[in-house]
């Protein structure tokens, strides 16, 4: 059973994001069910690895769209996504360095990333961007 579903209150009402946002709740589920097998040391590596590629082409695509259609917040969304790049690379490095714990601290920062930034942030472009016919 999935750890965390996919539900209509993390929809933004775009379609490719809302796909890439189905990714990043894809990865919290195989990391949550990794560890639940004892194997959340295990898979880790790979989930750090996929975060580090969802980051580059998700927070591109958001940023481009926020650019091009004027967004008004733009400047802090993408210190968001920066931070979370940044967190992302101090687990990838605690990963390296055989840091203890580290499954739970990934799963606890991604489930509040979902949380604050997911079903904050981002809807608050929703509307900028359906009025630019992004849907």
């Amino acid at each position: 059973m999935a750890f965390m579903k996919w539900s209509d209150d993390l929809s933004v009402g775009v379609g490719e994001i809302d796909g890439q946002h189905q990714r990043l709740v894809s990865l919290i589920n195989a990391l949550h069910d990794a560890m639940l097998e004892k194997r959340g040391k295990e898979v880790l590596g790979k989930v750090l690895a996929d975060l580090a590629a969802y980051t580059q082409y998700h927070f591109s695509a958001e940023e481009q769209y926020m650019q091009k259609f004027g967004y008004g917040d733009y400047a802090a969304h993408r210190r968001e996504h920066q931070a979370f790049v940044a967190k992302v690379g101090e687990f990838a490095k605690g990963f390296e360095e055989g840091r203890l714990g580290l499954s739970i601290q990934v799963m606890n920062f991604l489930r509040g990333w979902v949380a604050t930034h997911i079903r904050g942030s981002d809807m608050r472009y929703t509307g900028c961007f359906h009025e630019h016919g992004l849907s």
